[in-house]
């Protein structure tokens, strides 16, 4: 039995680009939105990662400048245990009741989180807006650029995934135009082929 001899396929790069009979319009307009899709793809999904990443930052700085903490204190005994969350974690701190001064002077009460046992009387520190009114406390500069990065990083491989899938949609179209038209050329000249095959 003969034994079928391998042929060895060189893969050439950039054929798209090459001057060839073999290239079709096609070829070249699919070039051409491959460089497009990817260019489009990496500065768009940099440049939204980026517009995104400062975005949070400056929420997260401007929402800091808006708080600041206050003096308080425990108004009644915290719970010695600490709750549990729904899923079996706990965040280390209860809530008690807890007085503090706004910038009015005038007395405000309301929870705070504090270490579990913590007794009445003891000096707590609690946030607060511009009017006095409690609020949670602010991410740190370590947790803020995390959040920024975060946000960035998912925001720009969002934006250059949907410029990739566009691209891949418009390649997909082109492709399916070919087939269309190498199928129209080929029942154009397939009867001629087989007119003189048999002649």
């Amino acid at each position: 039995m003969a034994k079928t001899q391998r042929t060895k396929v060189t893969k050439v790069r950039f054929w798209r680009w090459r001057r060839s009979p073999l290239r079709r319009r096609s070829d070249r307009l699919e070039a051409w939105i491959v460089l497009c899709t990817w260019t489009l793809a990496l500065l768009g999904g940099v440049s939204a990662g980026w517009m995104a990443s400062e975005s949070v930052a400056d929420g997260i700085a401007s929402r800091r400048a808006e708080v600041h903490p206050v003096a308080a204190v425990l108004t009644q005994d915290a719970a010695k245990t600490l709750a549990l969350t729904a899923s079996g974690s706990s965040t280390g701190t209860v809530w008690a009741k807890a007085r503090w001064t706004a910038p009015d002077g005038s007395a405000r009460t309301g929870p705070a989180k504090v270490e579990p046992g913590s007794e009445a009387g003891t000096a707590v520190t609690v946030w607060t807006d511009r009017t006095g009114k409690l609020v949670s406390e602010p991410a740190t500069v370590t947790e803020a650029k995390l959040e920024a990065a975060f946000a960035g990083v998912l925001i720009g491989a969002s934006a250059g995934g949907g410029v990739l899938l566009c691209g891949w949609l418009v390649r997909e179209l082109l492709a399916r135009r070919r087939l269309a038209d190498w199928d129209a050329e080929w029942k154009r000249i397939g009867p001629q082929w087989r007119k003189r095959m048999i002649g």
